[in-house]
């Protein structure tokens, strides 16, 4: 009789392993296209207009944005569970 040796590899932990998730990767690229999407709003609508520019202002809006970044990659209807 001929056994095979078995191969036993760690599997990563934590973060590792959240990183190597392709859904986790796709949900921080819309992240960040929404937040420089929420960036481009203010500058467009009220950024020209104002001289001194508040950035209280501007991370608000790259949050908004932000957030419905993280909110279409993570609906149940982007995940075909509606």
């Amino acid at each position: 009789m001929k056994f095979k040796p078995l191969d036993i590899e760690e599997e990563p932990k934590g973060l590792k392993r959240l990183a190597r998730k392709k859904h986790t990767l796709r949900t921080v690229i819309f992240v960040f296209i929404g937040a420089l999407l929420g960036f481009l709003y203010f500058y467009i609508t009220e950024g020209q207009h104002m001289d001194p520019l508040i950035p209280g202002d501007i991370v608000k809006s790259m949050l908004i944005g932000g957030f419905f970044g993280f909110f279409i990659t993570n609906s149940p209807c982007a995940r075909n569970r509606c």
